[in-house]
Order: structure tokens, then sequence, then C-alpha cells
């Protein structure tokens, strides 16, 4: 490495999906240099895929806090919107930077553009260099016995786990050297209202508001609330929806305002050292769900269609029956089904729903009423905090059975009874779904069973206040059963 690069007179961090100070390996990087300038673009790449609602809110908020960070540190956040694979050579050339640095993105269409950044800098005289700031384990580190990409969670888990302990996070830079832009015009400078991120007409994103503080400040305080009072317990109560016992922390990591390798060791260490009532056990599954983000990340990785193909291509044979009647019902929890019904209107007051809930309405969207995955796939992308490329893809395929490692498409969650195991009280249910909330617990997860008497008494009109079932559970599900045969006997036949 030349001496040039050893020790830059001038850097450009290129922040993406890692807003955040601590634990920022390129940005850590790129605060050795003289001078150091940061730029986000909002990329308007053919290619790329445009964030949902939601996720624009959430980055809106982030990127303001970060602003606010660095101007304490006394650098300044450029904020640009386009191709950037025209932008961010052209800014690095116009500020005079022999160092441009950021951390790696995993998707197809992300990685063709940082190698072409990449390039492009080089041709110029700029040193690029690319981090690892997103994941535990880089998709490439972990190979199967053959030499291949993992396909199955568990094998992958374990061998992830016997390579190493995660990295400890780097501390936020002891000092960011900021630099004034130089004079002359950067003519794509923009400023963050002139995104327009949030929504305006109308203004859905209250309850996001009531919800979240985005930014690494909003994070800290959300791992510390976690470590304090759920983590303890979370074996156990996780996939109760009507509890507080999950961590929150999934937007703060899609943004990038947190680090899984800190929120790994801040749960690790508040264990070993008594400041969390947690066992082992608990920290152990909560863990693994970090490391079910790994292995969503390892999929895209190799498999790069995961999020518009099938794994298992026989599903390209599945008689799906595309209704949009019966898909707006499912979006505006409308299906008649109280505890799906809640998750959907959990997800659009709030822009996330209860894990346990996803993999619920996700099967109901899938098995019950024969839509295609994408369809759901599409939905969560535009109104989930957390949407997530590798995660959300990876996790309506598992819930479709058309994935890797999938859940087996005869797993059909039957939404009255896993409502009556997962909301036994049904504060989950009554809270999204008050029109029904007078109704005793015994009928609250089926309605349609309460006698005439009983819903009268609860101001329960069925068809009027709170529909009827969309479709009959055991029907829907002996349709689908029957559809996963025909496609199973095709490829049978076939071999």
């Amino acid at each position: 490495m030349s001496e040039l690069a050893e020790n830059p007179r001038r850097a450009l961090h290129w922040f993406r999906n890692d807003l955040r100070l601590g634990d920022n390996p390129a940005l850590a990087r790129a605060s050795t240099a003289g001078a150091l300038l940061t730029v986000f673009v909002l990329e308007d790449n053919a290619d790329h895929r445009p964030r949902g609602g939601a996720s624009r809110w959430w980055l809106h908020h982030s990127l303001a806090a970060l602003q606010a960070n660095l101007a304490a540190q006394g650098c300044s956040l450029l904020l640009l919107r386009g191709d950037s694979r025209v932008l961010v050579p052209a800014l690095a050339e116009h500020l005079d930077c022999d160092l441009v640095t950021w951390n790696r993105r995993y998707g197809a269409a992300e990685r063709g553009t940082d190698g072409a950044i990449k390039q492009q800098l080089n041709r110029r005289g700029i040193r690029a260099e690319s981090f690892n700031g997103a994941l535990l384990y880089e998709p490439m580190e972990i190979r199967s016995k053959a030499g291949g990409p993992m396909r199955v969670f568990t094998p992958f888990w374990r061998a992830c786990r016997a390579l190493r302990e995660p990295a400890v996070p780097l501390p936020p830079p002891r000092s960011i050297p900021g630099s004034p832009v130089p004079p002359g015009e950067v003519a794509s400078l923009t400023t963050l209202e002139d995104f327009a991120l949030l929504p305006s007409a109308p203004d859905w994103a209250g309850g996001l508001r009531a919800s979240w503080t985005p930014g690494e400040q909003g994070a800290k305080a959300v791992l510390e609330r976690f470590i304090a009072d759920g983590l303890a317990g979370y074996a156990e109560n996780r996939d109760r929806p009507d509890l507080p016992a999950t961590s929150r922390l999934s937007p703060h990591l899609a943004a990038g305002d947190i680090s899984p390798r800190q929120v790994w060791h801040s749960l690790s260490r508040a264990v070993l050292e008594g400041r969390s009532r947690a066992s082992e056990r608990d920290l152990d599954k909560f863990l693994s769900e970090l490391g079910w983000r790994e292995f969503s990340y390892h999929l895209l990785f190799h498999f790069p269609d995961l999020p518009h193909a099938n794994f298992q291509p026989k599903f390209d044979a599945f008689p799906w029956l595309p209704d949009e009647v019966a898909l707006r019902a499912w979006q505006r929890g409308k299906t008649g089904y109280p505890l799906v019904d809640a998750g959907m209107r959990e997800l659009w007051q709030t822009g996330t729903m209860h894990n346990r809930v996803r993999m619920i309405v996700a099967s109901f969207l899938i098995k019950h009423l024969m839509q295609d995955w994408r369809a759901g796939e599409a939905w969560f992308w535009d109104t989930l905090c957390d949407a997530d490329p590798a995660s959300n893809a990876a996790s309506w395929q598992w819930v479709a059975g058309s994935g890797a490692d999938a859940a087996p498409f005869f797993r059909i969650f039957n939404p009255i009874a896993q409502g009556r195991k997962f909301d036994p009280t049904g504060d989950y249910v009554r809270r999204f779904v008050p029109e029904i909330a007078a109704l005793p617990d015994e009928y609250l997860h089926c309605p349609w069973e309460a006698p005439a008497a009983i819903r009268e008494k609860a101001g329960v009109r069925l068809g009027e206040t709170y529909p009827h079932p969309i479709v009959p559970h055991d029907a829907a599900r002996e349709r689908a059963l029957a559809a996963f045969k025909a496609i199973s006997a095709a490829e049978s036949d076939a071999d």
C-alpha cells in the first residue's frame, strides 16, 4: 500500500446503511485522514429497489440524527440525490480526496454499483476501501464442506459459531477531522427536506412517531431497555405478542443505527456481568435470531434473485389465485380472523409487527388466500420500518415453503389456535381490533362462534362492525394442500 493511502490527506466517507459513529469501520478508517468529508446519496440508480414508505420515514429521522452527531464533531454530512455511480466519483474528485471509504452491501445490484465506483475511483487515482459494517460474518466466509453456499440454517449457524467470536465493536472515532467543502460549486448538493422522505398527503406517520426514535441514540436506548426488561425470559416469552418481550432493534439494525456486533457484545457482557437476569438459554435464543439475519444475507449474497424468484423452482408452477379484493382485505386487517387483522393493523399503525404474528399473517395470505408470497413481501417492504432486502425475502419464502430451509408447505397456521395459544387473554387483539374487544376471551379469536346474544351484548355485528371470515379455515387448508400436492406430483413425474 502506498504512503498516500496509509496517510491520506483528505478522505470521503460514504454513508449508506451505517448511519452511526460507533462501530463504523469505514468511518474509523476515513477519520485517520488529515481532513474528512462525509456524504449520503439517496440513490436513484435504475437497478436499485426503491425504499418503501416506512423506510423512507425512518431514513429521514436517522439522517437528521446523524447530521447532528457529526455537526457536534465539527463535520458536515453532504447530501446528494441521483445515480451514485456518477455522483460519488465526481464528488471525490471535486473535493480533491485521495481516499473514499464505505461499508459493504450484499445485494447484487448494490455490489455491482460499488464495484463500478471502485473502478472509476481507481482510474482517477483515488483509493477506495470497503469494510464489513453490517454483519457478524461475511457471506463469503461461511462455506459448506463441499465449498459451496449453505442452505440450511442450523449447520450454517453452527459453522459461524465455530469460526470465531464476532469482532469486538469499534468505539466512535476520538475525533473526526471535519473539513469545509472547498470553494467551487457541487451542483448536486441538496438538503434533507429536499429528499421529501416524509409523507405529507396524507401524513400517515403519526403511529410511527409515537412508536420510534430513529438514530444512534435511539438505538442505544432501545438496547438498554431490552437488557433491563426484555432479555430475561426471552426464550419463553418471545412468541407472545401481548407481552413486551422482543428487542425492537430490527429497524435500527436495518438502518445501521446500531451494528449487530454492538448488540451481540452488549447482551453477552450484560449476562456475564450479571446486569441482566437473563439465562444462557435466553441469550442463545436471541443470538440465534441475529443468526437468522446472517443466514438471510448469506442467501441473498449467493442467490441474488431471492427477493423475486422462488428458491425452489418447483414453486414456479404453484397455482396462485390472484385476487385484489382478498389482498386488500388482508392489507387493511379486515379478514375476519382477529389475530391476522391485529397483526396487519399493528403493521400499518406502528411500522412493525410481532415476529410470531408475521409468520401467521404470511401463512394466511399464502395458504388461506392462495396469494403469491411476492405480494406479501412487497407490502411488508413498503410498510415495515425494518424492511430489509435479505430478511424480508428469506422469511417470506420460508413461510411459503419455497425457500431455503423452509417450513414445509403443509405447515398451515390455524389463526384461531395460534391466537388462543399466544394471545391467551386477548390483550394484543383487543389493542388493535377494538371493535370486538367486549367479546369474552372464549370467543375473541373466533367471533362467528359466539352465540348471537353474546355478540349483541358485545356490540359485534358480523358483516357490519366486523367482517365475516373471508374464507373458512378448514376449506382453505384443504385447498392449499391440494395445490401443493399437485405441484409435488408434477415434480415427481418430471423426475
